[in-house]
């Protein structure tokens, strides 16, 4: 693939997964989206339950396994080097596009706060959430993280530079922020539904699940360091380790 090809198909790809994110702020928290996670009513089902649980697997399996060195080692004989990330973000893109297009709401109530402290704070705690996901990119390298560095460097020449280990601000309190965002944004509502129910526990199951696989990976890549860090830095919750 040529240079400016490769850099065009980086920005359109990365395109595609802001304007995803966006939508899925408003898919969980039922705002502005043409169809949110309880938009049109809906009923527990089984089928429905089936249908929702195959679509957040999907997304789970491909975000988790494309992301590990041996799926790379060999996915990059295929797709060029300069794109491989590129091309990871944008089928996690599509992933969750076709999970917020075949999504079956079930909306059924399980809580709903209708105190009025109560709702502003979780409200509050959503937004945060969100906030701290978007923030915690910038922290690390969010350009790198989403394939723009890459297509970048490759249209202008430049090597690649070797990743360099650092717990810059949050990283400090937490060894997952964007994470711990994501559980915030997920959990936080002041109506709970059974859809949006299934959503945060699967959600949450895939988190811990996948950060034993990014740690491994993690101490394979950094070695003492990252052995280091973990002993010190608590993984999702501040403040738990000295």
């Amino acid at each position: 693939m040529g240079r400016a090809a490769a850099f065009l198909y980086g920005v359109i790809a990365y395109l595609i997964f802001f304007v995803t994110f966006l939508y899925a702020i408003g898919f969980v928290g039922n705002l502005w989206v043409p169809k949110s996670i309880d938009s049109g009513g809906g009923e527990f089902s089984i089928g429905s339950l089936v249908i929702d649980a195959v679509l957040l697997s999907i997304f789970a399996l491909q975000h988790s396994v494309m992301a590990r060195p041996w799926f790379k080692r060999g996915w990059t004989k295929l797709v060029p080097q300069p794109i491989e990330r590129s091309t990871y973000v944008l089928l996690a893109s599509l992933c969750l596009i076709l999970l917020f297009w075949q999504w079956r709401p079930m909306t059924g109530v399980i809580w709903s706060v209708t105190s009025g402290t109560g709702r502003p704070i979780l409200w509050a705690l959503f937004w945060l959430g969100w906030l701290t996901v978007l923030a915690s990119t910038f922290m690390i390298d969010h350009f790198e993280l989403f394939g723009l560095r890459q297509v970048l460097g490759y249209l202008r020449g430049a090597p690649s530079e070797p990743l360099r280990f650092a717990t810059p601000m949050l990283y400090r309190l937490v060894r997952h922020p964007i994470y711990l965002g994501f559980l915030f944004a997920f959990w936080a509502t002041p109506t709970m539904t059974q859809g949006h129910l299934l959503f945060a526990v699967a959600t949450t199951g895939y988190v811990l699940v996948a950060i034993q696989f990014e740690e491994h990976d993690l101490i394979s890549f950094f070695g003492d360091a990252y052995r280091k860090y973990r002993e010190h830095t608590p993984m999702l919750l501040p403040f738990t380790k000295r």
